[in-house]
């Protein structure tokens, strides 16, 4: 004998079955309804019900245009959002038009209230925090939204409105389904209001929670700031699989505080050990929690999005707390993973590292690393820069290099600055040990510039002499950083002076020159007083 709760749940589904054509009902009355996700109905194709672990094929015959317009006379014309429903019922059918507005396939969702899906999450739904849901499709996020309006309406007793923009949380039809408990409900026009009506719900009705599906566009992101401002609880989703994701992106990054590119005095950035330009995050979050959903069964909880951020912006890892639930006795595993800061990596000529928006960490380790163009073949990624303008100024530097089509196949990376501080970027950049180099702007003579001092490219200059002098900075730099001495330089040419003086700035050390031609050479100096007093000597003798 099977429970009410079961029997209600069949029923329920046979409603959605019920709108098909008499031949295909029969079919998806034999399969197991707890199992069946989606019945998929493309014009000439035989139509298939597609279910957790497998696809069944429900004839051989195809679907004919009277199966579709069948289905169509049953649940009424689409809206804009080219979705239609089944009145007091979570199902949902979406159409596929061809390029005269026909309909040519239809998708009949089988949507389901489940109680329990957020045991995992309770103790957030319940701590008045805001809590935004990141996932892919079908993993969940709409099913554990509408139980979150239920357990907050019903079990913690608040007036909660639900912004429902194609009637997935409530149902279709005026009067919203039980699945969604006390919480009421305001259905959206059109998808392109949604923002509107989530102001509305504040301004009119007096919520102290409000659940919305699907933030998508920076209109609805700007309303839920304005509404998590008023002191409104906010529960949303939002398109993006992990925080990073949506850190990554321009329309929706404001959810998490949203990023933006500072540029610091040459103090500020010697004090940081980091480049001038960083990314740091500008506000604070909209949403206090972020749970990335990995299963139906699983999540990872970053409890604190601003610590969160800042971290994934300084190439840290993010840490969180992974929640999972056992499908049988419904008992919660909770696995707190701790943020551990980066490990130190090797220092490398062109990487600096320190606060959020930084790409590496300073150090005196492997100075000597294999410099681009001092031997063997250099492997280049271009990220965020013309790979047919890049192969060209490569060729007429005429160094040994090899372009790649992967970033964590690359020596070398050359990025613009405004993607300098891709999390992505910076991350495999710490894991292989890659050179950036970062250009202001994607035009040969901004990466010829950048190039020429990346491979030591210079002109009139015999080969050997250049690797002599880069072997002696090289060599100087590491006694700088792990002596805390100063070290002078050889003699050089100014052609080659200036070359290491490059070199050298690189590691946010300080070189000056001292003498006059031919015996000028260059004194490296570690951060301090002798800085100074090395400095006005070289202002006195006029040149640099």
């Amino acid at each position: 004998m099977t429970s009410p709760r079961a029997d209600a749940v069949a029923d329920d589904f046979l409603l959605l079955v019920s709108v098909l054509p008499g031949p295909l009902q029969a079919a998806v009355r034999a399969l197991p309804p707890q199992q069946v996700l989606e019945v998929v109905m493309d014009l000439g194709r035989p139509p298939e019900a597609r279910l957790v672990d497998r696809v069944e094929r429900l004839r051989e015959e195809p679907v004919l245009r009277e199966d579709l317009e069948h289905v169509l006379a049953q649940v009424g014309p689409p809206g804009d959002d080219n979705r239609a429903g089944i009145e007091r019922t979570l199902h949902r059918v979406s159409a596929i038009r061809n390029r005269k507005g026909k309909v040519v396939g239809l998708t009949l969702r089988v949507g389901r209230a489940i109680f329990g899906t957020i045991d995992m999450l309770k103790d957030l739904i319940g701590s008045g925090r805001n809590l935004l849901l990141l996932g892919r499709p079908g993993v969940g996020k709409t099913t554990k939204l509408r139980e979150v309006a239920r357990v907050l309406a019903d079990d913690l007793r608040k007036r909660v409105m639900v912004v429902d923009t194609s009637n997935e949380i409530g149902g279709d039809g005026d009067v919203p389904h039980p699945g969604i408990g006390a919480a009421r409900r305001m259905q959206v026009s059109r998808p392109d209001r949604q923002h509107d009506v989530m102001i509305e719900a504040v301004e009119n009705h007096m919520p102290e929670a409000i659940i919305v599906d699907e933030i998508g566009t920076s209109a609805e992101a700007s309303a839920a700031r304005t509404i998590a401002e008023r002191g409104v609880q906010l529960v949303a989703t939002a398109h993006g699989n992990t925080l990073e994701n949506l850190v990554l992106n321009p329309t929706l990054s404001d959810l998490v505080g949203g990023v933006h590119t500072v540029t610091l005095s040459d103090e500020e950035a010697r004090r940081r050990n980091t480049q001038k330009t960083i990314s740091e995050r500008k506000a604070p979050p909209t949403f206090d929690i972020v749970v990335e959903m990995v299963s139906r069964d699983e999540v990872l909880v970053h409890a604190d999005t601003a610590d969160s951020v800042d971290r994934l912006l300084a190439g840290m890892d993010v840490g969180g707390e992974r929640r999972k639930q056992d499908a049988v006795s419904g008992q919660v595993e909770v696995v707190e993973t701790k943020a551990a800061p980066s490990p130190l990596p090797a220092l490398r000529p062109g990487r600096t590292a320190g606060p959020p928006g930084t790409l590496g960490v300073r150090g005196a380790e492997n100075v000597h690393a294999r410099t681009p163009g001092m031997g063997g073949t250099t492997k280049v990624y271009a990220h965020a820069v013309s790979r047919d303008l890049l192969t060209k100024v490569l060729r007429e530097l005429a160094v040994d290099v090899r372009l790649v089509s992967r970033l964590d196949a690359a020596d070398m990376v050359v990025t613009l600055r405004s993607r300098a501080n891709d999390p992505r970027l910076r991350r495999t950049a710490e894991k292989t040990g890659a050179r950036v180099e970062v250009v202001k702007r994607n035009s040969s003579a901004e990466l010829r510039r950048v190039l020429k001092t990346a491979f030591h490219v210079v002109e009139g200059v015999d080969e050997d002499q250049v690797r002599e002098a880069v072997a002696e900075v090289e060599h100087a730099i590491e006694r700088v950083l792990s002596e805390g001495v100063s070290v002078p330089l050889a003699p050089r040419p100014p052609r080659l002076r200036k070359l290491q003086h490059r070199l050298v700035s690189r590691y946010h050390l300080e070189a000056v020159s001292h003498g006059s031609e031919p015996v000028r050479h260059l004194t490296i100096y570690p951060l301090g007083a002798e800085v100074d007093a090395a400095l006005a000597q070289e202002e006195a003798e006029g040149t640099a």
